[in-house]
């Protein structure tokens, strides 16, 4: 569920931001949690690779990062049949496409 989450919120950043936003860029499900009141809380990174590419995801006073936060935590609210607290990070980790130890992390094999 953490890798469909993280697949999601890739796909309303792309449909959101379009030619803008290169495919060198990931998200990553860093926290889920389940609580109490039968909620989940899903903590969410979206690398990219170059800080402009950051205040892109990001858009004009946070714009772009809710909107994406707001339809990703919609689908996924749906596919889960409960309530979800989504919170989006975007961080700049250049050359993350090049590290053998985000593919590991995604059950991926890394050979060059």
């Amino acid at each position: 569920m953490r890798q469909l989450a993280a697949e999601i919120t890739r796909e309303k950043l792309f449909l959101r931001l379009h030619q803008e936003l290169p495919y060198a860029s990931h998200v990553e499900t860093e926290k889920w949690e389940e609580r109490k009141d039968g909620s989940v809380r899903i903590e969410q990174v979206i690398y990219v690779e170059r800080d402009s590419q950051k205040k892109i995801a990001l858009g004009k006073g946070g714009e772009a990062i809710k909107a994406i936060s707001t339809a990703a935590r919609k689908e996924i609210s749906e596919i889960l049949e409960q309530p979800v607290h989504l919170f989006l990070f975007v961080k700049v980790r250049e050359n993350w496409g090049d590290d053998p130890e985000r593919f590991r992390e995604m059950g991926l094999d890394f050979t060059k």
